[in-house]
């Protein structure tokens, strides 16, 4: 734990375990919003195709439109939160979020759905940018790396109950009460970080810069060449993540038959094995350095990848081998998540707040192009999305294979 600046603000080393675990629940949710307002509508895609009269492809690209506004979202709340502190930015977002969930609902066209998914974006982005800032007030690498872990516990549970709430409230109100539900989640969430959450940066130690000199702190951090390479590594685990997302539903709904309702069973398991690797990792970090912890499970994710594109490929092992190979890719990515979150982070203690936005940026960026991809070359085939979930490891790979830091 720092020991170098106070924080009276906000100090888990003054909260009861019943506060601290309040805590971190209310971070874990900040960061699941990503999440549940992805995986909650998976098993919706085949209806809302047919209620909207739109492609199949065009449903895959609001992932997509989501991502791009996660990443531009983001960049906006950066110097808001260093120069404001943490709750206000957070509280206009959560609003947004909100609001943008009974357009969701109320939509008619595919034009309109990608909109109010951009829009949705921009206000769940606030909760991100701003969990991950407070993780780097309060705690150094090691520490802040741990705490990600933790929160993963937490956000991995979005991936295991979002598609099977998603696929049973299908079955009771169709696709829109799923986002009726997502707006629930939000109000909830509002209440909770007005309510629970203090401030963790006080107002001695924000910015007080022209907007200017605030939007220059990204020039700093795009010139920095250690922070880059793991925001570039950041993105492209977002691309595996997000590859397999766009492409989920299609392969095991429509190419191997798997039932709406069931298919929140497989994407749940594979939520486990990520969230169990989120906290082996925990232990791991006791005996081992981010850095190192990292290097190891790009290699892996990498090859599991190449591996499951040669499966698609030449039909060995079918199903069963796809399945296994995607269920180790993203086991890696509970590993890699929060180790190069942590040390992309360490350097920056001022400017917490932009580092983590455009940290953020990247990944979403990354990660809504690899959506995009699978969306674009969508062919009736598993092959789209996983040739680029292998060409985003290969990447992330080369990104901190370069040279230790």
């Amino acid at each position: 734990m720092k020991t170098t600046a106070p924080y009276p603000t906000l100090n888990p080393r003054d909260m009861s375990r019943r506060q601290l675990t309040g805590f971190v629940l209310i971070l874990g949710a900040l960061t699941a919003f990503s999440a549940m307002s992805i995986d909650m509508y998976l098993p919706a895609f085949p209806q809302m195709a047919r209620d909207l009269g739109i492609p199949l492809g065009m449903v895959q690209l609001s992932i997509s439109a989501f991502l791009y506004g996660s990443a531009g979202g983001q960049l906006f709340y950066g110097p808001l939160a260093d120069r404001w502190g943490r709750r206000l930015p957070l509280l206009l977002g959560l609003s947004l979020y909100v609001a943008s969930t009974v357009g969701c609902a109320l939509v008619h066209t595919g034009e309109g759905l990608l909109f109010w998914r951009v829009v949705m974006a921009v206000g769940g982005g606030a909760g991100m940018v701003i969990s991950r800032a407070v993780v780097r007030d309060l705690y150094d690498t090691a520490e802040a790396a741990r705490m990600f872990s933790l929160l993963m516990l937490v956000m991995g549970a979005a991936p295991i109950l979002a598609p099977i709430a998603g696929g049973q409230i299908l079955l009771l109100t169709g696709w829109r009460g799923i986002f009726v539900f997502l707006g629930v989640f939000g109000l909830i969430s509002l209440a909770a970080v007005a309510f629970g959450l203090p401030e963790s940066l006080p107002k001695e130690q924000r910015i007080s810069r022209s907007s200017a000199e605030m939007i220059g702190v990204y020039g700093q951090l795009l010139r920095d060449r250690r922070y880059m390479r793991y925001a570039i590594a950041l993105g492209c685990v977002a691309g595996v993540n997000f590859a397999y997302i766009a492409g989920a539903p299609f392969v095991f709904i429509e190419l191997h038959g798997v039932s709406p309702q069931h298919f929140g069973l497989f994407f749940g398991a594979n939520a486990c094995g990520l969230i169990g690797a989120s906290q082996v990792n925990r232990r791991l970090l006791r005996r081992y350095t981010p850095r190192r912890i990292l290097g190891s499970a790009f290699i892996v994710n990498a090859v599991a990848a190449l591996l499951l594109t040669a499966a698609v490929v030449t039909g060995i092992g079918g199903f069963p081998a796809q399945a296994a190979f995607i269920f180790i890719c993203l086991c890696m990515t509970g590993l890699l998540y929060p180790n190069v979150t942590a040390l992309a982070m360490s350097p920056f203690d001022k400017t917490a707040g932009s580092a983590s936005a455009l940290l953020g940026t990247i990944q979403y960026t990354l990660g809504a192009t690899a959506g995009a991809v699978v969306g674009v070359f969508h062919n009736g085939t598993a092959l789209p999305m996983t040739a680029t979930m292998a060409v985003c490891g290969v990447a992330g790979l080369c990104a901190v294979g370069a040279k230790r830091a």
